[in-house]
């Protein structure tokens, strides 16, 4: 069947707007953690500050008038207020972009009547959907808004790649994807990839987070407050996005090797795609083994999940871009 080139370029225009949607919440996440902390940090400072002197006694009650706009109570829009607003809002907006990408996804396989992910154009724009859902799916079981910038820029940059470096024409599939296999092992790993997205998102900012909490426990003997959670707490979410992942990855791999088989007679001939897939699988698996290491804990663990997320990158682009093998017809 010919391609439908209306709902091609509707496909398009949806992905553009979907990418403006998920950078203003970028945005919007980073205008909340910045402004937020600033006027978290000028109310701890001013709660802890001495009651003043008058009259040779001691207030009892610390005067209002020159305090912080962080304290004021009496009905005006604070600057705490205002960053939760602006929180707020980018998380609406997230979900419109969400809600937009859906549309761009589905549209760009109505458009080629087939699976929408045949491709790295779409391949991409796939596994940052399922990040941004992964995301949302998340805050509606805990509190995670913090990690808003840190997962919507990977996401941004990623289509920003897709829809530029790696934009192609619709078309139907290549006769080594034209298989049911395609539907099992690619969304399998498709899925995974989005979830180790956030969880690499969430290493990054670990790490950021436990750095600044050595660096106070060394200078002052306590952690100031922040709009952060704890180190732990945010390496707990890594890690169980992490786990979440790994096993969906697992099965993917051997889905894949099933196809090869059917494809090519063999399960596993150490393809570069292969290889790399596998090389992936080992890293995250030592993830979660160092996990359960008292001294891989932490920072230890936290490098092996960024690692095993950047051989993910090289898995699904360097191999298909750079390196000839049985799956480079995955390309463009």
């Amino acid at each position: 069947m010919p391609v439908d080139v209306g709902l091609e370029r509707l496909s398009d225009n949806l992905l553009f707007a979907t990418v403006i949607c998920y950078a203003l919440a970028m945005v919007g996440y980073a205008a909340e953690f910045a402004f937020g902390r600033r006027a978290r940090r000028a109310g701890v400072l001013a709660s802890t500050a001495l009651p003043r002197i008058a009259g040779g006694a001691v207030d009892a009650m610390p005067s209002t008038q020159n305090a912080p706009p962080a304290l004021s109570r009496l009905g005006r829009r604070t600057p705490e207020n205002w960053a939760t607003t602006v929180g707020r809002a980018a998380v609406a907006v997230t979900v419109l972009g969400w809600v937009l990408h859906d549309g761009s996804v589905v549209t760009r396989g109505l458009a080629a009547h087939r699976v929408p992910w045949g491709n790295m154009y779409e391949y991409s724009s796939v596994i940052c959907l399922i990040a941004v859902t992964t995301y949302l799916w998340l805050l509606t079981r805990e509190q995670v808004r913090y990690l808003g910038a840190f997962v919507m820029a990977p996401v941004v940059i990623g289509l920003g790649i897709a829809g530029t470096v790696l934009k192609v024409r619709a078309s139907p599939l290549v006769p080594a994807l034209n298989s049911y296999w395609i539907k099992i092992h690619t969304s399998a790993v498709m899925g995974a990839s989005g979830v180790f997205m956030v969880a690499f998102a969430a290493s990054m900012l670990y790490l950021a987070k436990e750095s600044s909490e050595r660096r106070q426990l060394a200078e002052h003997g306590a952690i100031a407050p922040s709009r952060l959670p704890s180190a732990a707490s945010i390496d707990r979410v890594a890690y169980r996005m992490t786990a979440f992942g790994f096993p969906v990855w697992t099965f993917g791999v051997v889905a894949g090797a099933v196809w090869a088989e059917a494809a090519w007679g063999r399960y596993w001939g150490w393809d570069p795609k292969e290889t790399w897939a596998f090389i992936t699988w080992v890293i995250y698996a030592g993830y979660l083994h160092a996990r359960s290491t008292a001294g891989w804990k932490g920072r230890g663990a936290a490098y092996i999940g960024i690692v095993g997320f950047v051989a993910l990158l090289i898995t699904f682009y360097a191999v298909n871009l750079w390196i000839t093998g049985l799956h480079s017809y995955a390309g463009f």
